[in-house]
């Protein structure tokens, strides 16, 4: 299957403003990629690119004053296939872990492990370790969080997401996350493109979030805002949150 993806923005700044984006198909895609990324801005002006601590590509610039346009397109092959169960997935203990999972068990901004610690221990802690415990904190995230995109806040954290019941796909990724770790299993956070294809009445394509947990060796997807198997994730960056 190959899926057509890119985006066109526009942001507008009162003077020249240094930004730095993260919208670039992951390096763990790269090998599927059949027409190579089109990175265009209108004004023209440079950019340049690195990559940050989590292996996540990122691009540099200038933002003129006045309104600047950003513009991508690729082509990436993908599977078809819809996100995978692995009921079987066992949870680690935390001494077996290996050192690259250590950070995804903390706390961390948006992600207040210390709040809700007491609260995931009392719901989650007589669950099935392993994927029924991740799949149970997903089904109440996605029970807890009513959708609204009226109600975004860049600033909302998962102990307020929590609290307030309502929120984007960010909240429902971050208060899942923050859960899963209070229960001593590595989460991630996952940023990228998440199709249409397979769901009927589902939202345009468009940028979302979701988790990774690790269990059983190898990190799996997790989507506790959708909290159905999709076809066509397309990773973008990944983080604590």
């Amino acid at each position: 299957m190959l899926i057509r993806h890119g985006y066109e923005i526009t942001v507008n700044c009162w003077q020249p403003t240094p930004m730095v984006t993260q919208m670039a198909i992951h390096d763990d895609r790269r090998r599927d990629v059949r027409a190579p990324e089109r990175f265009v801005t209108t004004p023209e002006i440079d950019t340049a690119t690195y990559h940050d601590p989590f292996g996540n590509l990122c691009r540099r610039f200038v933002a003129p004053a006045g309104d600047l346009t950003l513009w991508s397109d690729a082509i990436i092959e993908d599977s078809g296939l819809a996100d995978i169960a692995w009921p079987d997935a066992v949870q680690h203990d935390v001494a077996e872990l290996p050192d690259e999972c250590l950070m995804y068990l903390m706390g961390s901004r948006y992600c207040e492990t210390d709040r809700l610690s007491q609260m995931a221990w009392d719901l989650f802690g007589n669950t099935p370790p392993g994927w029924a415990r991740v799949q149970a904190i997903c089904d109440f995230t996605h029970q807890r969080i009513a959708f609204n995109y009226q109600n975004a806040r860049s600033t909302r954290t998962a102990f307020e997401a929590c609290e307030e019941g309502t929120g984007v796909c960010r909240d429902y990724a971050h208060l899942a996350a923050a859960l899963v770790r209070c229960m001593n299993i590595p989460a991630r956070y996952v940023n990228g493109f998440l199709t249409d294809i397979g769901v009927p009445r589902a939202d345009p394509m468009d940028f979302c979030a979701w988790i990774e947990v690790y269990l059983g060796g190898r990190w799996h997807t997790f989507d506790p805002r959708n909290n159905i198997p999709r076809t066509g994730r397309i990773v973008i960056s990944r983080g604590r949150d």
